[in-house]
């Protein structure tokens, strides 16, 4: 491709519009996530608790700004205080629950429309990171990790509420904590702010703005094509796995697990040696 095409394209990507195409995709795809964390569940809880179901719901939707805003001692609600948003999210919510037979739920399960509506989500996440760096530079242009933590949080909030979430519906599960067990999404948000503030804060990228942008729009939607399409859910876990055994312990632990077995391995083998003779001047006598 001609590099002015490419740059313009990037261009345009930088440019779109969140409202309504893929405010809907990021409403769709958190509610699928809502509805299929209930399982079995989900109707008998829609029908009975629609209450808690939407709040939950809700929650998941606007976890990014409600989550950002308080730590940056914003107005929470802030967040949702824009009305076309809590009414997309609402009708969104409402089909995905209760439509007819299951139909709007089962055609955003079918595989191409979930793969299209995931792509545009990660569009839409890529915009919530980059805009969370944007606004804690604002406020905090000489703390990098206040623009890492907000872009992060921003772009992944839902999974940072996942128990709050939960706890609206009545399950208390404290082994969901984000900061246990980080999701894919999670890790792709830190790196992506991580990105974003150097190439804001320092000179060590000389591409264009819109040419960075439009490489973690790639980075997020390759990524979670190949999660859906692939079932390649965590890129990171070998170099994770590398940096844990050569920086965090792993190598001496086992170095030390093999020194300790080899000791043991002695010290039983020298009482199997003493039984044995004592068991031969037994059995002379």
């Amino acid at each position: 491709m001609d590099p002015e095409a490419f740059l313009d394209l990037a261009n345009q990507v930088t440019k779109l519009k969140m409202y309504p195409y893929f405010e809907v995709a990021h409403c769709v795809i958190t509610c699928l996530y809502v509805r299929d964390d209930l399982a079995g569940g989900s109707q008998f809880f829609s029908r009975k608790h629609p209450l808690s179901c939407w709040l939950s719901s809700m929650l998941s939707i606007f976890a990014g700004g409600l989550l950002a805003n308080w730590l940056l001692g914003e107005p929470i609600l802030g967040a949702v205080k824009n009305n076309n948003q809590i009414v997309l999210a609402s009708v969104i919510w409402y089909l995905i629950f209760y439509s007819p037979f299951d139909f709007v739920y089962k055609i955003c399960k079918f595989l191409p429309i979930k793969v299209a509506l995931s792509a545009m989500k990660e569009v839409i996440r890529c915009k919530k990171v980059h805009d969370g760096v944007i606004h804690a530079a604002k406020i905090y242009p000489n703390s990098y990790l206040i623009m890492i933590l907000i872009g992060t949080v921003k772009g992944n909030g839902s999974s940072f509420l996942k128990v709050l979430e939960r706890l609206l519906r009545g399950v208390w599960t404290p082994n969901a904590i984000e900061f246990m067990q980080p999701s894919f999404p999670s890790k792709a948000c830190v790196v992506a702010s991580i990105i974003f503030v150097i190439d804001k804060k320092t000179d060590l990228i000389s591409a264009p703005h819109a040419l960075v942008y439009f490489g973690v729009v790639i980075f997020f939607v390759y990524f979670k094509l190949s999660s859906v399409l692939l079932g390649i859910h965590d890129p990171f876990v070998p170099f994770e796995n590398l940096f844990c055994a050569v920086f965090m312990g792993g190598v001496w632990d086992a170095l030390s697990g093999a020194i300790s077995g080899k000791g043991d391995g002695g010290s039983s083998k020298s009482e199997s040696l003493k039984n044995g003779k004592s068991d031969a001047v037994k059995k002379k006598e």
